[in-house]
Parts: C-alpha cells; sequence; structure tokens
C-alpha cells in the first residue's frame, strides 16, 4: 500500500509541475522548463523508494553491465560484412531475375503469346 502512495504522490508532484508551467505564463520560458525538469526528478526519486523501482533501477544497472561487455567489430571487420551482404543481394538478384524472365517465357509460351 505504500508503494502505491508513493507513485501517486510522484504523479501528482509531476502534474503539479506541468500545471506550474501552465498557468505562470508569464515567468520565463527557461524557469517553467526548470521547474518541470525538476518535478520529474523529484518524481523520479520518490518512485524510485518503491519496490518497482527498485527493481526497474536494477535492470537499467544490469542493462548497463550487459552493454559493457558487447565486443564491436572493427572498420575492417565491417567493411567486409557489408561488401559481402552487397555482392550476395546482387547475386540473388540475378537468380530471381533469371527465374523471373524462364517462368515469364514459358507462361507466354504456354498462352500462345510468344
Amino acid at each position: 500500500m505504500a508503494d502505491k502512495i508513493k507513485l501517486t504522490i510522484a504523479m501528482l508532484v509531476i502534474a503539479a509541475s506541468l500545471f506550474v508551467y501552465y498557468t505562470l505564463g508569464e515567468v520565463s520560458v527557461l524557469y517553467r522548463v526548470l521547474g518541470v525538469f525538476a518535478g520529474v526528478i523529484i518524481a523520479f526519486l520518490i518512485s524510485a523508494k518503491t519496490e518497482k523501482g527498485a527493481s526497474s533501477i536494477a535492470f537499467v544497472r544490469a542493462s548497463v553491465v550487459e552493454m559493457k561487455k558487447v565486443v564491436w567489430p572493427s572498420k575492417k571487420e565491417t567493411t567486409q560484412t557489408t561488401l559481402t551482404v552487397g555482392v550476395m543481394v546482387v547475386i540473388v538478384g540475378i537468380i530471381l531475375w533469371t527465374f523471373d524472365q524462364i517462368i515469364g517465357w514459358a507462361v507466354r509460351l504456354l498462352t500462345g503469346q510468344g
């Protein structure tokens, strides 16, 4: 129940910051945007204290750890792979065009048009 109250308070903080943003039209846009930004940060800090918030933060941390484990290909590997894919696309395109021509010729022959 406490988590629901905290999440409700977080949503109310965001709603209040947006309400203040739109009602204080005479104040500089910079200050209004900073106010909304502060409201979002406060809402995040409040929601981080809930069970779902803590599990979400743990998930993001684990994702960052996994992203650091990724081994990116070198420039040479990327170029070779790109060229291989390009050559294969051209070869498959020629094969499909050839099949299309043969099937078109057979259909014209069977229908008496060629």
